[in-house]
């Protein structure tokens, strides 16, 4: 049988395809940045979660910086991912989603601020050392098997120590000045050095929408844990959490705005180990998947 134009028929097929066309179609692209000694293997989980509940969605796992490489020093990284990630950016006018895990959320954070024009829309930084990393980890022991966390400044603190990504967000506190004297990175971009870039730098990172910040007590390599939330140790190892933070109350790179904006949101979870929150459905599901419309 002949279907008309107009018919009742025509027009549920017409309804079906554009339903269809708002189901797949109604995601923005999401980009996702590995951490230190990983790859796009490792992230392989995490982006088929996201396209198995929001089909049709553009998943780009950035391939670049992979294991050993990843040691390389952050600003270089840093390049070489916008570069990659700008591409995206422009098949993507209603922009884009940044979700970054370990290393790879000072990565795109340090991007963010440092891009003018860039349109991410929210950025998610899972399990990332944000404040800065201090503690005896096997991650630690991979780069310097024979230090200890109290000895590993005489490294990192130099010109040669700020060549490899970890030493430029080693964050001793109980070497404060030292830190703010020599780190390259983390310092900059959290403001605890002044420089004649902060005021752009902040104007450029309040430009996402939403900061989503994920961790939890039981991750056993971000050190402390509460660094994926912006907290850090004081001189004592005691943990101050964000909006004790300096860099907080000074608004040095836009946090506090954005929280005032009532646009950072954080997510705690026990029970995951640093390797597996990319991997963990529940934390896909209660912490990441309604951010990524």
């Amino acid at each position: 049988m002949r279907t008309l134009p107009g018919s009742p028929v025509l027009r549920l097929r017409l309804l079906l395809l554009l339903l269809a066309g708002v189901c797949t179609d109604g995601y923005k692209p999401v980009v996702i940045v590995h951490g230190i000694f990983d790859g796009p293997e490792q992230l392989k989980t995490l982006s088929l979660f996201i396209t198995k509940v929001h089909p049709g969605t553009e998943v780009s796992v950035i391939d670049l910086y992979n294991n050993l490489t990843s040691l390389y020093p952050l600003w270089r990284q840093v390049q070489g991912f916008r570069k990659a990630i700008r591409s995206i950016m422009r098949k993507a006018p209603d922009g884009i989603h940044l979700l970054c895990f370990s290393q790879g959320g000072l990565i795109c954070r340090a991007l963010l601020s440092t891009t003018p024009d860039h349109n991410v829309d929210t950025f998610i930084s899972l399990s990332s050392p944000q404040a800065g990393q201090y503690g005896d980890t096997d991650y630690l022991k991979k780069v310097f098997p024979d230090c200890v966390k109290k000895a590993v400044f005489e490294i990192c603190y130099n010109r040669l120590g700020q060549t490899v990504s970890i030493c430029e967000y080693w964050n001793d506190p109980h070497h404060r000045s030292k830190y703010v004297q020599s780190n390259n990175f983390l310092a900059k971009l959290n403001g605890d050095r002044p420089h004649n870039d902060m005021k752009a730098w902040r104007e450029n990172f309040l430009r996402i929408k939403k900061l989503v910040l994920i961790g939890g007590p039981d991750d056993g390599v971000i050190a402390p844990w509460q660094s994926s939330h912006f907290g850090f140790y004081d001189s004592n190892e005691n943990v101050v959490e964000m909006r004790n933070q300096e860099f907080y109350g000074n608004d040095t790179f836009g946090l506090k705005a954005l929280d005032a904006r009532g646009d950072v949101s954080t997510c705690v979870h026990s029970g995951v180990k640093h390797v597996y929150w990319h991997s963990n459905y529940t934390v896909f599901m209660s912490c990441i998947e309604r951010w990524l419309t």
